[in-house]
């Protein structure tokens, strides 16, 4: 099989600068893994990668969709390939960098997705389901699907049931289509906890809230904005007065933002084929050391 470079880690973990860096000595490029940079005019909110920061290296998968488009994981697994496959055709080295493991678990794992649109009924439907009704959707229909499941995260409840319901819960073999060199990027949780802050300073500063007014009055709706969580939610309710003042916005979107590294690290330790590099030290040289022994290059 052809291979691919995967970096991943938390948001604020470096993962994207570290990517661009490796990418530059290894002639790759770059396909980002990333739910929200796939928007268009989602740019500071997501942690989008800006033409200079890209120093000259070819990124894939950013700018693909436009706001409230439908834009699901076998959209994003087909747009992967084809990346991936454009850029080895061109004689370039593969890396998929991000932080969204499912888009990650999709192309190294190959899931066997059906592509199919969702039935805006059901979706409907489902979600006025309390966790407790999803659950016993679920195990009606597939009582070893709750098993793989984090029956806590009310979306994945809801996307298992609306799957339940329209006949496609059950999981088909995956089919992996490259050789994965995985590499997982870490830093002491007080050490990150300060980079999320600075990150989320520097942002606002930039004009992130500018960035969802501005969507809001280009089209995007309320809905879209809210389902994309984070940074978008939380401004959204802040501009709609939601919040009794900006320390109390502020506070629980940096809040949230802590909570969500902590899940996307939980998830990705459920992977026992990264390589985990802690960022304090030589990070750089490390993975040198792990993607030449990859393509045998010692």
């Amino acid at each position: 099989m052809n291979k691919l470079v995967c970096i991943v880690g938390t948001n604020a973990s470096g993962k994207s600068g570290l990517g661009i860096e490796l990418a530059t000595k290894y002639d790759a490029w770059v396909i980002s893994a990333d739910s929200r940079q796939v928007y268009k005019g989602l740019d500071l909110g997501s942690g989008k990668v800006t033409s200079e920061e890209m120093k000259g290296v070819r990124h894939f998968l950013l700018d693909v969709a436009e706001p409230n488009d439908f834009f699901s994981l076998s959209h994003f697994q087909k747009m992967a390939y084809n990346a991936i496959d454009e850029t080895l055709y061109a004689g370039h080295r593969a890396f998929l960098v991000g932080g969204t493991g499912l888009y990650v678990n999709a192309v190294v794992d190959g899931y066997e997705l059906s592509g199919s649109a969702p039935d805006m009924n059901i979706r409907k439907l489902i979600e006025q389901k309390s966790s407790d009704e999803l659950i016993e959707i679920i195990r009606a229909h597939d009582p070893k699907a709750l098993d793989k499941l984090d029956v806590y995260n009310k979306r994945r409840l809801e996307r298992a049931a609306e799957k339940a319901l329209a006949g496609e819960l059950k999981e088909t073999p995956n089919n992996p289509r490259y050789e994965c060199l995985l590499i997982g990027v870490t830093w002491q949780r007080e050490e990150l906890y300060e980079r999320i802050k600075i990150r989320l300073d520097k942002r606002l500063s930039d004009g992130m809230i500018d960035e969802v007014a501005r969507l809001r009055e280009n089209g995007a709706t309320d809905e879209f904005l809210y389902k994309l969580g984070l940074e978008y939610r939380y401004i959204l309710m802040y501009l709609r007065g939601e919040f009794a003042d900006y320390e109390s916005f502020y506070n629980k979107l940096y809040m949230e933002i802590r909570h969500l590294a902590k899940e996307q690290m939980t998830w990705f330790r459920k992977r026992k084929d990264i390589n985990w590099i802690d960022m304090r030290y030589d990070p750089l040289s490390e993975c040198i050391e792990l993607i030449d022994r990859f393509y045998g290059e010692e």
